[in-house]
């Protein structure tokens, strides 16, 4: 009879929630580059700027004094930069996956870093070094991974 019950209980949940009815996992949603969301945050930014001149990337967002008594001044444009320094680390172990998933993923990679560099060469206001910083980042998504991607894979056939 207990066991029924936790058999039951078990079928009512959704032990993977990473998957859908069919029992596949959604890989196009997992594949999203994270720099898609910063390249999205930095248009944001160039696009609210005309409205709102008030806010731009140099805008002080938080000051910290530390144990030295320096002063520590964080700006949207240093948070952006910190944020995509971890969206890179999180890409580059992104890179470790194996499968038809990973393909998906570096394609996405590839064309976010495409749209960085078009954005940065050919519109005026995203000619900025924060821009450069995240088109140069996005190019590391892109060359990382790959790099691990062909690293894994030899692994994983038994190459060295």
């Amino acid at each position: 009879m207990a066991y029924q019950y936790v058999t039951q209980i078990s079928t009512w949940t959704n032990p993977n929630p990473a998957r859908c009815e069919s029992g596949q996992a959604m890989p196009l949603v997992k594949s999203i580059p994270l720099f898609a969301f910063m390249l999205a945050i930095l248009n944001g930014m160039i696009f609210v700027q005309p409205t709102h001149p008030e806010i731009t990337v140099q805008t002080k967002l938080l000051t910290l004094t530390l144990a030295s008594g320096a002063q520590l001044i964080f700006s949207i444009g240093d948070v952006l930069i910190l944020i995509g320094v971890a969206a890179l680390y999180i890409e580059i172990f992104k890179a470790t996956r194996s499968g038809t998933e990973s393909i998906v993923d570096h394609l996405f990679s590839m064309v976010v870093f495409v749209v960085f560099l078009v954005e940065f060469l050919i519109f005026k206001p995203a000619g900025t070094t924060l821009f450069l910083t995240m088109t140069i980042m996005s190019l590391l998504d892109v060359v990382a991974g790959f790099t691990v991607t062909i690293s894994t894979s030899r692994r994983d056939i038994g190459r060295s």
